[in-house]
């Protein structure tokens, strides 16, 4: 792990499709603000791509776009915070909301950290990278370090499913994004997003007990990202 933390495959819920809706909703309407046209609009041609990669209906993703650009008539006021603490067994941990009302977030993310410890801004984004994340499939066997070094990402590691997490400096993610088919990969998806530096290792009853906190963070509907410090 040490980037995003993602739940391991279980069932899917009846809700969870909505959930995940909900999310890109968000952040299309956050990436609107800055124009309602993807081609002029980098933040939001991502938000786009994530959303169909969903297979969001075409008239939710419209409606979106027109709420973010002020388009509607309808007032959205949604604000982008980070919560920095630890996990159970000091496992450091960021956690990236989108809140209309930021003292009840910040009230409910402090009850799902009393399992953990929450701390204050840079209390452990120290120990963690602001990168690019690009995850991309390989197309007839595409070398990705080649990929990685002609379409000018920093750096790439094995994803999941065989695909490639590739790294970029955050202002380079979509000139990235952009050169990787170049070079034999499609692209799954692509974000923002925070790598720990020094990863804890952990396994057993103390990897179960820190999934389980992750977990409650992820489910609550302000949460949009969690990045977490550990190697499995």
């Amino acid at each position: 792990m040490g980037a995003q933390w993602k739940a391991r495959p279980k069932e899917i819920a009846a809700n969870a499709k909505g959930k995940i809706f909900g999310k890109l909703v968000k952040e299309i309407m956050i990436a609107a603000r800055n124009g309602a046209d993807p081609d002029m609009n980098p933040k939001l041609r991502l938000a786009v791509y994530q959303a169909k990669k969903a297979s969001m209906p075409k008239d939710t993703l419209e409606r979106a776009i027109k709420k973010g650009a002020g388009l509607s008539g309808e007032v959205v006021n949604y604000e982008r915070t980070l919560y920095e603490g630890f996990a159970p067994h000091r496992v450091p941990v960021i956690v990236e909301c989108l809140t209309d009302n930021i003292n009840r977030t910040v009230a409910e993310i402090r009850v799902l950290f009393r399992k953990g410890q929450l701390g204050t801004s840079g209390s452990v984004s120290w120990d963690f990278d602001h990168l690019g994340m690009i995850e991309a499939a390989a197309e007839n066997g595409a070398d990705p370090e080649l990929a990685a070094i002609e379409a000018g990402a920093q750096d790439f590691e094995p994803a999941e499913e065989g695909a490639t997490l590739f790294y970029t400096d955050p202002t380079d993610l979509d000139a990235v994004c952009k050169a990787l088919p170049e070079f034999g990969f499609t692209v799954q998806s692509a974000n923002l997003g925070y790598k720990a530096k020094n990863p804890v290792s952990l396994s057993g009853s103390e990897l179960e007990e820190v999934e389980a906190f992750l977990e409650a963070l992820d489910n609550h509907d302000d949460v949009q990202n969690v990045y977490v410090g550990l190697s499995v």
